[in-house]
């Protein structure tokens, strides 16, 4: 394997808040609370010691095993489990919707970084532990962005009806999406590896979180990956005392929307990934994710015609905590509540609301977590890397859009100058010679001398034109060549991580994918990693 990495703000594909974030620019300080350097891991390991309880230990252990009572846990996953009792363990946390068969690679990515911190970690700290933790969204809703995967440029997609939290979603239909991608996987053994894991885990499970949780388990359980569904009774009653305060005190929207401020006004070019609402809070039951609003003195789920008075949706919460689900705003800090976590790995969207949220996790009295980019990754075989040498594109020429990548090549390209007016110039003057000498012996010899010299121009024009033509010629296969190879690492021209399947490279690299990258990938790089796997 090849590694060659490439800064994130010379990629183009990260905004100008995470690219600034990773600069660590000094007018982001007050928006999170300690950047991602292994030292730094000493003070938030002090930290979160001081704040998590021994209660919400048990909760979290006693969680975690009745959700693995129907899952084949590796011996390192369930002394992982095992080890969330004592106080000198901790969490590497990452998070990721439910997406149909992992949907984009970067799946991956995300659980190899938190696994591959967490090694460093106790390498660094030897007497603590490091758990790392996939998160599943399970209390989620938008269907849309999950029911599909890309392979080979083809997508598959699970058409049903769908209203509610998605974790409980039944499987029932996914038999079509697997006969469909049967066909196009082949008859190798890596294919039949991946339609038995498919089939395994969406045909053999119920709904859709067990789904993900065994297909994410099979994957990764080697590495002692803990996998987590917070959409549980015991984990919500946790967070009682959180849900009460944004109830009755607004206490997110006051936050939040001051960090907005701030945010807005150091620079025009930081997006603000999301807005809060007066309550960040939506009410969960079978095929039912709502919104609870206040008006009139009443709480109330949007849509329906549930309703309480604060007295009532106080017991609401103290008798089924598990029915208030933390919106985009809340659910960090329920993550925070809950988990004895030291550092949260998402992509810059996520770590983009995560610098909104500091403020408010202050409020609450919450530790922050350190605010890691996961890894990024763009696969390239051999073969292509050859190609683009041949070519002469360079790891940052790769990244442009197809239109300035065009022109770029294109004008190093044609700096040859096919211009044949000097050699035409050169010509008329040695005939200039010739005709002189011709008046001086015999002027019958002026029309030879004539005729020679048109022969002579027209070649040279005849030699031009083929010469032009054939750079035309060579520009074209060149521009061809480039784009087709583009295409093939940047699909639909985004981000190979954002578009393509695992399946894909797993079909040709089988079981040493996930080593692979659990090899290369270095969490605290800080860069784009380019890999060359042969």
């Amino acid at each position: 394997m090849k590694q060659h990495y490439l800064a994130f703000n010379k990629t183009g594909y990260f905004s100008p808040l995470i690219c600034d974030y990773l600069d660590e620019k000094p007018q982001l300080n007050s928006f999170y609370n300690r950047f991602p350097k292994l030292d730094n891991f000493k003070y938030q390991i002090e930290e979160k010691s001081l704040s998590f309880p021994l209660k919400n230990r048990k909760t979290l252990v006693s969680t975690l095993k009745k959700q693995y009572e129907s899952i084949a846990a590796s011996p390192l996953t369930k002394k992982h489990i095992d080890s969330l009792s004592f106080e000198n363990t901790f969490t590497i946390t990452t998070g990721h919707q439910l997406n149909l068969f992992t949907g984009p690679l970067y799946f991956l990515y995300k659980i190899v970084s938190a696994i591959n911190l967490s090694k460093t970690l106790k390498s660094k700290y030897p007497n603590k532990n490091f758990v790392p933790v996939y998160w599943m969204a399970t209390e989620d809703h938008d269907f849309d962005e999950i029911n599909y995967f890309n392979f080979k440029g083809k997508k598959f997609q699970w058409n049903k009806d769908a209203s509610g939290a998605v974790g409980p979603f039944s499987t029932l239909g996914l038999e079509d999406v697997l006969d469909l991608f049967s066909k196009d996987l082949g008859t190798t053994l890596n294919a039949d590896y991946l339609k038995n894991i498919f089939s395994s885990a969406y045909l053999k499970n119920s709904n859709l979180a067990d789904a993900t949780r065994y297909l994410a388990n099979e994957l990764f359980k080697d590495y002692g990956l803990v996998i987590i569904d917070a959409n549980a009774a015991d984990l919500k009653r946790l967070f009682i005392p959180q849900i009460k305060t944004e109830l009755l005190n607004k206490n997110a929207y006051s936050k939040v929307s001051k960090t907005n401020k701030k945010l807005a006004e150091i620079s025009e070019t930081y997006k603000i990934q999301v807005n809060p609402r007066e309550i960040n809070l939506f009410y969960i039951k079978e095929n039912l994710r709502e919104r609870i609003v206040f008006e009139n003195d009443l709480y109330k789920v949007l849509n329906t015609e549930i309703t309480w008075s604060k007295a009532d949706i106080l017991k609401a919460v103290l008798a089924h905590p598990e029915r208030f689900s933390p919106n985009v705003i809340m659910r960090p800090l329920y993550q925070e509540v809950v988990l004895p976590n030291l550092c949260y790995i998402g992509g810059g969207g996520e770590l983009a609301y995560w610098l909104q949220l500091k403020d408010y996790f202050n409020s609450e009295e919450v530790p922050f977590p350190v605010l890691l980019l996961r890894n990024s990754v763009l696969i390239q075989t051999k073969k292509q890397l050859e190609k683009l040498d041949n070519l002469n594109i360079s790891k940052s020429d790769l990244f442009l859009n197809k239109h300035s990548l065009i022109n770029k090549k294109v004008r190093e390209i044609s700096n040859i100058d096919i211009d044949f007016a000097p050699q035409k110039k050169h010509l008329e003057t040695q005939f200039e010679n010739l005709y002189a000498l011709a008046k001086q012996t015999d002027k019958s010899f002026l029309g030879a001398v004539k005729a020679q010299e048109l022969k002579q121009l027209k070649g040279l024009d005849n030699l031009e034109k083929r010469l032009l033509n054939a750079q035309k010629r060579k520009l074209s296969d060149h521009v061809f060549r480039l784009t087709t190879i583009q295409n093939e690492l940047f699909p639909g021209g985004s981000l190979q991580e954002r578009n393509t399947n695992f399946s894909e490279f797993y079909l040709e690299h089988g079981a040493d994918l996930i080593p692979s990258l659990i090899e290369s990938l270095e969490p605290l790089n800080g860069r784009f990693l380019i890999l060359t796997i042969e």
